[in-house]
């Protein structure tokens, strides 16, 4: 994937979120009467500006998307006609300059929903919630939950489909006690406690992998099919057709086993045993470390099998099919969902129960949209539509600079009777400035240490 397609990613997935977060402030300025000078996508070096003819506002273009802007009419930054007092947004009532403010990501939002209202239409087959796997040594063992047992509920919380349960799990990230996981087992209810401590703290593991139970895989022979040839593997002796037998003395079931064992021994040296046409090869094969977008290292081979035809057994499949009302419904429930989660992730990082770690920065939703992208449009829309809900939760914080710290000020001007005075919100800039740009430097630098 090369550095121009990951910029060109980027754009299409930021400029529009961008741009109808800022449409939001500009249109409801518009309705309401306030005077709009400047309409600006991207900050920095103006790349493309006109002037309208009817309306006199400015539109433009600038050259680091990362942002934008739309300039009203205010007495604070300069001089207003007379004539053109009324339609100054600091003349304005302050329900309106609340519903001009909260217009940006509250768009966001609804542009979130519409996203995921067009993903949820088709007719999507997919995998049930019953448990395919048990890993050996994990909560989920220790309670001797099944292969065959379907997940009905997490925490009490209905899940349907995989999804829904990693998003009940995340929920959880940075708690110690127990996961409550109910289960149907041929028709009989039962409920297991798994324990958990500090839960994915250092998001090393996905939920599944961490408590132990994984959904159903279909076996595919641990036979090498094709060789990368920059790759580890075709370096340190290993072949096409060659089948992995064993890796440090355990037995390798099928693909899955070999690629949970290699992710998990970056940089490690491995006795790997291969069946070679009649012989047993042993070889000692090291693989290669990779950084995924989090900064998390895997083990990487270089070697790829040929699955052949999948049939996946009927207790495992369900179709899911959404009419118009209901896919609404669930775009509406997947964009609560989220923006909970991250308002909940936002606290537990305040409390020290998630890593500041976990911050991301322009570099790394960059890569992700790359990535999304040559996923196909699906993923990538989601990815969109996940990112539209972060921009519209994110605004939203009662942080100065923001549009939430807006907010506040008119809301308590609202019950005062009385604007704020500047010299608070000078004092509540300083302090937006310095918490953004913290923020800004921190998520930098961890996007830096991930590469």
């Amino acid at each position: 994937m090369s550095a121009l397609f990951i910029i060109a990613a980027a754009i299409l997935l930021l400029g529009p979120l961008i741009a109808i977060h800022e449409f939001g402030h500009y249109i409801v300025a518009r309705k309401l009467g306030v005077k709009v000078l400047v309409y600006s996508i991207g900050f920095g070096p103006t790349l493309l500006k006109w002037t309208s003819k009817k309306s006199g506002i400015q539109y433009q273009l600038s050259a680091l998307p990362l942002g934008g802007y739309v300039k009203m009419l205010d007495e604070r930054e300069g001089n207003v006609a007379e004539e053109d007092l009324p339609k100054a947004f600091n003349r304005q009532h302050p329900w309106k300059r609340i519903a001009i403010v909260a217009a940006g990501p509250l768009i966001n939002l609804i542009f979130a929903v519409l996203l995921f209202w067009v993903l949820f239409l088709p007719a999507q087959e997919q995998l049930n919630t019953r448990v395919g796997k048990v890993l050996p040594n994990t909560p989920a063992a220790t309670v001797q939950m099944q292969p065959g047992d379907k997940i009905v509920a997490v925490d009490g919380t209905q899940v349907e489909t995989w999804e829904k349960l990693n998003y009940a799990l995340v929920d959880r990230v940075g708690e110690t006690g127990v996961v409550s996981i109910q289960v149907d087992r041929a028709g009989e209810n039962k409920q297991f406690q798994l324990p958990i401590q500090e839960f994915l703290k250092d998001q090393s593991q996905s939920p599944l992998d961490s408590l132990g139970f994984l959904p159903y895989r279909p076996q595919i022979p641990a036979v090498i099919s094709k060789l990368s040839d920059d790759g580890a593997a075709i370096r340190q002796g290993l072949k096409e057709g060659d089948k992995i037998l064993a890796i440090d003395g355990v037995q390798m079931k099928d693909w899955f086993d070999v690629v949970q064992v290699v992710q998990a021994s970056p940089e490690k040296l491995l006795k790997i045993d291969v069946l070679r046409g009649n012989q047993v090869v042993q070889l000692e094969v090291m693989p290669q470390g990779k950084r995924d977008n989090m900064g998390n290292v895997t083990g990487m081979l270089g070697v790829q099998s040929d699955p052949g035809k999948i049939n996946i057994p009927a207790e495992y499949k369900q179709t899911i099919h959404y009419t118009p009302g209901e896919a609404l419904v669930m775009a509406f429930d997947k964009t609560a969902h989220l923006s909970s989660m991250i308002l909940n992730s936002i606290v537990k990082m305040v409390r020290g129960l998630i890593g500041l770690d976990n911050l991301s920065g322009p570099i790394t939703i960059a890569k992700v949209a790359g990535q999304s992208a040559e996923m196909g449009w699906e993923t990538f829309i989601s990815f969109m539509a996940l990112m539209s809900v972060s921009l519209g939760i994110l605004n939203l914080l009662p942080i100065p600079m923001l549009d939430g710290g807006h907010l506040v000020y008119y809301f308590v001007e609202l019950i005062r009777g009385k604007p704020v005075s500047e010299q608070i919100q000078l004092v509540g800039l300083k302090i937006g400035m310095v918490l953004l740009g913290s923020m800004m430097l921190l998520a930098l630098f961890n996007d830096f240490m991930r590469l």
